[in-house]
């Protein structure tokens, strides 16, 4: 979430042209990701929760995208710091897949 709000209030800087453009596209793909995670958390099966993890990685390799147009286009400087945020998350939810998918493992092998 911190990731969304970050890039809520940075948006809010970008010219009025862009508010209905890609302002809103990284906000939406910003809070798609947390949504994503928290919907599939929701879910009754690991499997399912393992399948939005995986629309949420998609969100999150979107996101990086359209934060280098917004960086190409002068509004993001500060780049970086988001690239790295980006990265944690992925690193982050790379992990929770790899402990869902040795849960599943588990199950299947208790069968």
């Amino acid at each position: 979430m911190q990731l969304y709000v970050d890039l809520y209030r940075k948006t809010q800087e970008f010219p009025k042209f862009e508010q209905s453009e890609l302002a809103a596209h990284l906000r939406k793909t910003a809070l798609s990701i947390p949504s994503n995670i928290s919907e599939g958390a929701g879910r009754k099966t690991t499997k399912d929760f393992l399948r939005f993890l995986d629309i949420a990685n998609g969100s999150l390799s979107e996101l990086e995208t359209q934060l280098e147009a917004a960086h190409l286009l002068g509004y993001i400087l500060d780049y970086d710091i988001y690239l790295k945020q980006v990265s944690h998350l992925r690193s982050m939810i790379a992990g929770l897949i790899r402990s869902l998918c040795s849960k599943l493992e588990q199950q299947n092998d208790n069968k």
